[in-house]
C-alpha cells in the first residue's frame, strides 16, 4: 500500500515508518524537517513532503494517490491551551478535509490517546463505548480530534494508546536521568494504577490495523498488565541498576500548586511543558488503565513487551545513544587511585 503517516520524526510515528518499511508498504511522510527525518531514519526509501497540518496545499500533495493515512502527529506539551486544538483538533481537521477531498483511501487511521477517554477507576480498567471524560485540555483537544474523525465519510479506525515508552522516547527521559542521579520523584501514594504499552508493540497495532477493512472501530492498545506508579518507579530504577534512590514525595495537595508555579515558569520563558497545572487532573486521578480486548479480538494484536524488558531494552538504547550516562563501575579497597598533580 502506499501509506502517509504524519508525525514521522517524533517518538511513534518514527518507529511505525519503519515497520510499514519492513512489512514493504510505500510510505510517504509529512514533515516540517526533511533533514531530521533523513537523519533519524537513514537508508529508508520514503517519499517526503515538507509540510505541516496547517499547511493546506502540502496537505493536498501529501494525500495525493494514497491508499491510506496513519495520524500520528499531535501536541503533547504547549504553552498555551489554544495550541493543543490548533494541533489536535484543528490540524487533523485540515488534514480530514484534505483527505476527503479527492483522494480515494481504502483507510484513515487516527492515533489518539486514552487522555481523551479519561481517567478510570482502581480496578477496572476502560472499555471501548465507556463515556469519555477528558480531565486535561491535551485529553479534551484528542477527544475533538476524534470527533472529527468519527465525523467524517472516510473509512477509519481510531487507536488509544495509554501511556507509551521506548526507544526515542523524552516524555519519560527525564525521569530516567534523575533517577540515574540517585533521585526519585512521587506523586501521592503511589497507588495509581497505569496501564503501558512499548512503542514497538503500539506500531504493530498500527500496522495491523491497515492489514484489516475500515469498519469505524475504536481501539484501545495497551500491554495487559497493570502496574502502579510505585511500580514503574521500581522497574526503572531496576533496569538504571539504581538500588537506593533518595526519595522526594511530593502529596496529592500540593500537586496544583507546584503544577501551577511551573506553569507559570514555562510561560514566562516562553517554553512549552508537560507540566502545568493543566496536567494536575492526569497526575492525581487513582487510574489510567484500559482493555485491549477489542483489539485481540479483531485484529489478533496483543502487545508482548512485558514492563521489565521494555524498560531494560529502553535503558540499553538511551545509553547507546548518549542520552543517559552509564553506570559507574564501583571502585573496590584494591582499584589503583588516581594521583593528584595540584
Amino acid at each position: 500500500m502506499k501509506v502517509l503517516v504524519t508525525g514521522a520524526t517524533g517518538f511513534v510515528g518514527s518507529h511505525l515508518v519503519e515497520l510499514l518499511c519492513e512489512r514493504g508498504h510505500a510510505v510517504r511522510c509529512l514533515a516540517r524537517n526533511p533533514a531530521k527525518l533523513e537523519e533519524l531514519l537513514p537508508g529508508l526509501e520514503l517519499t517526503l513532503v515538507h509540510g505541516a497540518l496547517d499547511d493546506h496545499a502540502a496537505l493536498r500533495r501529501a494525500v495525493s494517490g494514497v491508499d491510506a493515512v496513519v495520524h500520528v502527529a499531535g501536541l503533547t506539551a504547549a504553552r498555551r491551551r489554544r495550541d493543543f486544538y490548533d494541533v489536535n483538533a484543528e490540524g487533523t481537521r485540515a488534514l480530514v478535509e484534505a483527505a476527503s477531498s479527492g483522494a480515494k483511501l481504502t483507510h484513515f487511521i487516527h492515533v489518539s490517546s486514552l487522555a481523551a477517554a479519561g481517567p478510570s477507576t482502581r480496578g477496572t480498567p476502560t472499555v471501548v463505548g465507556a463515556e469519555s471524560g477528558p480531565v486535561s485540555q491535551y485529553g479534551a483537544s484528542k477527544l475533538l480530534g476524534e470527533e472529527i474523525v468519527r465525523g467524517s465519510s472516510l473509512p477509519w479506525t481510531i487507536v488509544r494508546p495509554p501511556a507509551v515508552y521506548g526507544p526515542r522516547d523524552r516524555a519519560f527521559l527525564p525521569l530516567f536521568r534523575l533517577l540515574g542521579r540517585g533521585w526519585n520523584v512521587a506523586f501521592g501514594d503511589g497507588r495509581q494504577e497505569l496501564s503501558m504499552v512499548y512503542a514497538p508493540d503500539l506500531v504493530q497495532a498500527l500496522a495491523d490495523c491497515l492489514d484489516h477493512p475500515a469498519t469505524g472501530a475504536v481501539y484501545h492498545a495497551a500491554h495487559p498488565a497493570v502496574c502502579t506508579a510505585r511500580e514503574l518507579a521500581l522497574g526503572m530504577r531496576t533496569a538504571l541498576g539504581v538500588h537506593s534512590p533518595r526519595t522526594l514525595t511530593i502529596p496529592g495537595f500540593l500537586v496544583r500548586p507546584l503544577l501551577t508555579l511551573s506553569g507559570g515558569a514555562a510561560r514566562l520563558m516562553r517554553q512549552a511543558t508537560m507540566l502545568s497545572r493543566d496536567k494536575s487532573g492526569e497526575i492525581l486521578a487513582e487510574a489510567w488503565t484500559c482493555s485491549s480486548a477489542s483489539i485481540e479480538r479483531d485484529l489478533g494484536w496483543r502487545a508482548n513487551t512485558d514492563l521489565a524488558s521494555g524498560l531494560t531494552q529502553t535503558v540499553e538504547w538511551y545509553r547507546a545513544e548518549g542520552w543517559l550516562a552509564r553506570p559507574r563501575e564501583p571502585r573496590g579497597p584494591n582499584s589503583p587511585r588516581r594521583k593528584r598533580t595540584d
